[in-house]
């Protein structure tokens, strides 16, 4: 009994903290962060970044290879999406910050009308980004998109505690079903089908991937400009 009563003391002491990092975060706005964020969060904003990784893929490896890893990038997008949204999210029952029957919902700020879905514990965005930053580290071992990668799914988490729809817990722990399901992913692939994952290993093959971290790079960069003059809805 004493451990379980120190236990949901300190479980309500970090949902406390959750709450107030997640307020404080969301409560930091202007129109042209609303404008960037809306913009940021969006799912098919992207396709760019994801053609240029395909398109640099198909140019510079073996087809064989190519096509096992696109294989396993949507098996891995797909398991992580699914673990979110059916797995965990129908029995964790936590509430988005922005939803209307949240006690909370009255001080998040709410861009244009956005709210989500009614639950949100833990995020898909994150599991989906993050997975796909570490898969990808994983399997290119590339530096410069690694970096540009994990810049991408941070400010990708930012966005959706920005617009109220997540608590920094959620983001938090989508982080970490997407490093699992990646690790788990990527074990499989060197374990299964090593001669398919060893040509993209910088010691096989000198292509630094540049592309996809120019892509993304200029993809946030004109967001930054169309934040001054543009409203985006989902």
């Amino acid at each position: 009994m004493i451990v379980t009563a120190m236990l949901m003391s300190l479980l309500a002491t970090l949902v406390k903290w959750d709450t107030t990092v997640t307020l404080a975060i969301n409560s930091f706005h202007c129109d042209y962060l609303d404008n960037f964020m809306m913009m940021y969060s969006g799912r098919f904003i992207w396709i760019p970044l994801y053609l240029s990784l395909f398109i640099v893929m198909v140019r510079k490896f073996p087809l064989k290879p190519v096509i096992c890893n696109l294989l396993l990038m949507v098996i891995l997008i797909t398991l992580c999406d699914q673990i979110v949204s059916s797995g965990i999210r129908p029995f964790a029952y936590r509430l988005r910050p922005a939803n209307l029957d949240n006690p909370i919902s009255p001080l998040v700020h709410v861009v244009d009308g956005y709210r989500g879905g009614r639950y949100g514990f833990p995020s898909a965005h994150a599991a989906n980004c993050w997975g796909a930053f570490f898969f990808v580290s994983y399997v290119f071992r590339r530096s410069v998109l690694s970096y540009v990668l994990a810049a991408w799914a941070l400010v990708m988490c930012w966005s959706r505690v920005y617009l109220g729809v997540h608590y920094v817990g959620d983001v938090t722990c989508g982080m970490l079903v997407g490093l699992a399901n990646a690790s788990v992913v990527y074990y499989l692939f060197q374990h299964y089908l090593r001669k398919y994952a060893q040509p993209f290993r910088p010691k096989e093959n000198t292509c630094k991937l540049y592309t996809p971290a120019v892509v993304c790079g200029v993809e946030t960069l004109c967001m930054l400009i169309m934040a001054f003059f543009t409203r985006f809805s989902f």
